[in-house]
């Protein structure tokens, strides 16, 4: 294992610093709670947004934390979920008069810790709403979930529901909209090779040279089946014809079309994914709205991408195009 780390137990702890340090007028880091916070919540005239989930999937989530984003996010170990205790006292600290919504994608560990976490901040008169994401057409079912898994679609979720927050919706209103965009969101992922968490320090799994894992999952989970490796164009199909026909988006339909890399896939190679989506895309007679290229939710420094689709209405289209700023991009 080769990796920039001193202690691999305090990987995603020292990480943490580094990002509050990074950015120390907007944010706010509580080791306690491996909590990162946006330093102005919380705010009582917006609902407070929160995720967690396990990291090594940055930028998601810590750092999608900033206006018309997330308000806060308590990572768990890499690849795990947060602990409960963890979860509510960030409910706590971030405790709004509107409410507080936890994003949730959809893996067993993060369902259980955020349902508990939502009974305990209930019995504190704390007002908490949950929304599922499972964006992920791969599978039905996976050893992490019980249904589809959430992956890089979780984004488009999260941006919707924060501008519409900063705008001051009801929770009811933000569920509406969470569960709207969820609705029209599909993704599915390819690997190239396998990923090492730190404190494991050997590969998730092992995959020859001339192979692919089609329908990945990000915590390396398999996904529909190991291949050859095709080439390009005939990868972008692979997805594409699994993603189209899944909700089904049909021609003339208008969408934001995302090219997520997975850590270890140079943005040239997004680049040319993305090219080739398009134009498959534009002959299905289907519209792109809005374009993403770059990394939204990686898997360490896997090689790899996904393709996520979200079909635009005017007032998606308006959220997505809503000011928002975090640590590492402006939207």
């Amino acid at each position: 294992m080769k990796k920039f780390v001193n202690n691999p137990k305090q990987f995603v702890p020292d990480m943490l610093v580094g990002l509050a340090r990074a950015n120390p007028g907007t944010l706010k880091y509580v080791p306690e709670y491996n909590l990162i916070m946006r330093k102005d919540a919380p705010n009582d005239n917006k609902v407070s947004i929160i995720q967690g989930s396990g990291s090594g999937h940055e930028p998601a989530h810590v750092m999608a934390v900033g206006r018309g984003m997330l308000d806060a996010a308590c990572p768990g170990d890499v690849f795990s979920a947060p602990p409960v205790d963890y979860i509510t006292e960030t409910t706590k600290l971030l405790r709004s008069a509107k409410g507080v919504l936890y994003l949730v994608n959809n893996y067993t560990g993060d369902r259980l810790a955020f349902e508990m976490a939502s009974e305990l901040s209930d019995a504190e008169g704390i007002h908490v709403e949950t929304l599922i994401i499972d964006d992920d057409v791969s599978v039905s079912n996976s050893t992490y979930t019980v249904g589809r898994r959430g992956v890089a679609g979780n984004f488009f979720v999260i941006k919707a529901v924060g501008a519409a927050s900063e705008k001051g919706a009801s929770i009811e209103r933000l569920l509406e909209i969470g569960k709207k965009v969820n609705g029209v969101t599909r993704s599915m992922g390819i690997a190239l090779s396998s990923c090492t968490p730190p404190a494991k320090g050997v590969p998730l799994f092992a995959i020859a040279e001339d192979e692919m894992e089609v329908g990945i999952g990000i915590h390396g989970e398999p996904g529909r089946r190991r291949a050859k490796i095709g080439n390009a164009d005939e990868i972008v199909t692979l997805l594409l014809d699994a993603i189209v026909t899944d909700l089904p988006y049909k021609n003339g339909d208008r969408v934001a079309l995302m090219v997520n890399g997975l850590g270890g896939t140079p943005i040239s190679e997004l680049y040319l994914l993305y090219g080739l989506a398009h134009a498959q895309l534009e002959k299905r007679g289907i519209q792109i709205g809005r374009s993403y290229v770059g990394e939204y939710c990686t898997s360490l420094e896997m090689a790899g991408a996904s393709i996520t689709l979200v079909r635009l209405d005017n007032e998606i289209e308006t959220l997505l195009a809503a000011d928002a700023e975090t640590p590492i991009r402006v939207f």
